[in-house]
């Protein structure tokens, strides 16, 4: 098992070494690392170890294998700033028949609608038209194809491994169009108390390819108002790996408490995390959830730590370190599962809090009553 762990770090660091001598784009793909399921985005994004629900598509593959008996189903939906962006994901997960081994699709979506269009806002006399503004869409997809299968246990640690095949689909009304594909690699280790995971992600390095459009009416007014006319060109996203512990903690009889700890992994350079060098840096999260009864769960997190300006500072530049906090619940009923997320997307003086929702279906099937022989 260390040599699937090496050789899954080495890739990663093998193809983030190649950064010198292909662009790599920052934040590339970010809608990729939103999030999937209120459980999680209630833990802070804290996931990568104890994940072992149909979310696990997203947040490490290797969770699947923890879905044996039936197929299951998970749907999400978001939305951020005010409405603006909506933030739709679902999934289903199957087990194949020998219990080891679990398919997985998955599904996301990002977008943004109605954004005014201004490029006819000004006639060819200069005077502007308001009535000439119209409106277009930009939306991000995802669609990931997962595989996970057990593997054989060393004493009393249990492994598994699973891979992601995804496919990229961008955008931007009629102007523009990109499509990519990349490759997502997990392995989990649990015992009775730990879990360790590590999720490497864009291993192979993940690509978009961009191509526009514009009508001939469309690129004179690029022109003639000093735009530059965009051609095709390819976008690419460093390889992100992710590294988490879980403990799960028994309080008496009907209580639990799981505990986690992430840390994200980033090789496209400095960015504004706790950890900034280049061309590495790490972001941590943390997460927690108390469970009564495998019933009722009470989540919360902690995740996305950055340096800006003090409020009402600009005189000293005095930066300080802010974070994200997230809170959440969920219940289990049977085959059904319903889990709320309350986050925060700005600091703790000026946040914008988004609701999300997500649903969990198991789909058992009944089984037929068998008839008495009464003679």
């Amino acid at each position: 098992m260390k040599k699937v762990l090496l050789r899954i770090i080495w890739i990663v660091l093998l193809s983030s070494s190649l950064s010198s001598y292909a662009q790599f784009r920052k934040y590339s793909n970010e809608f990729l690392n939103i999030g999937a399921g209120a459980r999680g985005l209630g833990m802070g994004g804290a996931q990568v170890a104890s994940v072992s629900d149909g979310n696990a598509g997203y947040w490490n593959p290797a969770g699947l294998v923890h879905i044996k008996d039936f197929p299951v189903v998970n749907f999400m939906h978001a939305e951020y700033f005010s409405g603006i962006g909506k933030y739709d994901y679902g999934s289903v997960a199957i087990p194949l028949s020998d219990h080891k081994r679990t398919i997985g699709l998955s599904l996301l979506r990002f977008g943004i609608d109605d954004i005014p269009n201004t490029l006819y806002l000004v006639e060819p006399d200069g005077s502007i038209n308001y009535n000439n503004i119209r409106s277009f869409s930009s939306a991000d997809y995802a669609f990931l194809f997962s595989y996970a299968q057990q593997l054989k246990p060393i004493g009393d640690k249990k492994w598994s491994f699973g891979v992601n095949a995804k496919v990229i689909h961008r955008n931007v009304g009629s102007f523009a169009k990109a499509w990519g594909f990349g490759l997502d690699a997990g392995l989990q280790m649990q015992t009775k108390k730990w879990r360790l995971g590590v999720s490497a992600r864009d291993i192979t390095t993940t690509f978009n390819a961009w191509s526009f459009s514009f009508t001939e009416e469309e690129k004179e007014v690029l022109y003639l108002t000093g735009n530059e006319i965009p051609v095709k060109s390819t976008e690419l996203t460093a390889p992100r790996l992710v590294l988490g512990g879980a403990y799960n903690f028994t309080l008496g009889k009907n209580f639990s408490l799981l505990a986690e700890a992430n840390a994200d992994l980033t090789f496209d350079g400095k960015r504004n995390v706790v950890i900034s060098a280049n061309p590495m840096s790490i972001d941590p999260r943390v997460g927690v959830e108390l469970g009564y009864k495998n019933l009722v769960f009470v989540r919360g997190g902690i995740y996305n730590f950055q340096q800006a300006l003090k409020d009402g500072d600009t005189l000293n530049q005095k930066k300080v370190w802010i974070y994200q906090p997230s809170v959440g619940a969920g219940f289990k009923l049977k085959h059904v599962g319903i889990d709320y997320a309350f986050t925060n997307l700005a600091n703790q003086s000026n946040p914008l809090y988004t609701h999300i929702f997500s649903i969990r279906l198991d789909l058992v099937k009944k089984e037929k009553s068998k008839k008495v022989n009464t003679k």
